[in-house]
């Protein structure tokens, strides 16, 4: 789970080759091809090298505790902290390609054990068909200030207003055909948070302002918006999501990813919490009292 147990093992590969490229230098020497001198201080680099090693095993063990703890907590605190947290809340879920199940299935876990309801999820499709949605935004006149390849990340702000509004979403209706991979649920509600996740690759060019713009726009629609991820080793949209002003959870597949989401959604203090290098404000934000259901 830790990023740092993955940094020690290749520390500790390093070390163990450089041991290995210094034993052949000492055995090469021993047929003369370096003096006594020579010898004697590689054979004090490998002592050192050795140390480091052993230092570098006891901070990945150091991590391997630090981390079964941490499990234990989340697993042992989740039933206690999570129900009624998100009592009443109405959340919507984007993902920026294709569904996936396993995030989907975390994410609907954490939202109804904290006692909310996800109203709607949608699934778009990347990379942007620009030349279509302008032939298609062409057709009214009230979407000139959204036409042209300038003025995508305004796109995109404003379909992630309406994603949050609900009611009247008149962007999504006309370029459902081509951005909606998989819509669930009724636009019309409006939500009190959304959840964003990326299961498509990291995007270039025109796409990349457009979906800049869409967590632009949720993060300025009102509600909780938070951009998640799994504990996987892919490319992480963390850094893009908190570039946009998204709070961020990683991890969201665990039971301490699970309780930051939900924390978040309820209401804690936005930040971004997790497990990985990107988690610049912890593993969890503070836990505060949450009225259980009767």
């Amino acid at each position: 789970m830790f990023d740092l147990r993955y940094h020690v093992a290749s520390l500790t590969a390093v070390f163990v080759a450089l041991v290995i490229g210094i034993l052949v230098g000492v055995g090469l020497s021993g047929k003369g091809f370096v003096n006594d001198a020579e010898r004697e201080n590689l054979t004090s680099k490998i002592s050192a090298l050795q140390q480091q090693g052993e230092s570098a095993q006891e901070s990945l063990d150091s991590a391997t505790r630090v981390e079964e703890a941490l499990r234990r907590f989340a697993d042992e605190t989740y039933p206690t902290v999570v129900p009624g947290r998100l009592e009443g809340k109405r959340v919507a879920v984007l993902f920026v390609g294709p569904v996936d199940a396993g995030i989907a299935f975390s994410v609907r876990t954490g939202v109804v054990d904290a006692g909310g309801t996800i109203v709607r999820t949608r699934s778009i499709r990347v990379p942007l068909d620009t030349k279509r949605v302008e032939e298609i935004l062409k057709r009214q006149p009230s979407f000139r200030r959204v036409q042209g390849v300038a003025q995508l990340a305004n796109l995109g702000g404003a379909l992630g207003t309406e994603l949050v509004n609900g009611e009247a979403t008149p962007l999504w209706d006309a370029l459902d055909e081509t951005i909606v991979l998989e819509r669930k649920g009724l636009s019309t509600p409006p939500v009190d948070a959304v959840v964003v996740v990326r299961s498509a690759e990291p995007q270039r060019g025109p796409t990349k302002a457009f979906l800049a713009g869409a967590y632009s726009g949720l993060a300025r629609a009102g509600g909780v918006a938070v951009g998640v991820d799994a504990s996987g080793t892919g490319a992480s949209a963390i850094p893009a999501f908190a570039l946009s002003g998204l709070s961020t959870v990683d991890s969201v597949d665990t039971s301490a990813g699970r309780l930051a989401l939900v924390l978040v959604l309820g209401g804690a203090t936005p930040g971004s919490y997790g497990v990985k290098e990107p988690a610049t404000d912890g593993i969890l934000p503070p836990v505060t009292s949450s009225p259980q259901p009767g």
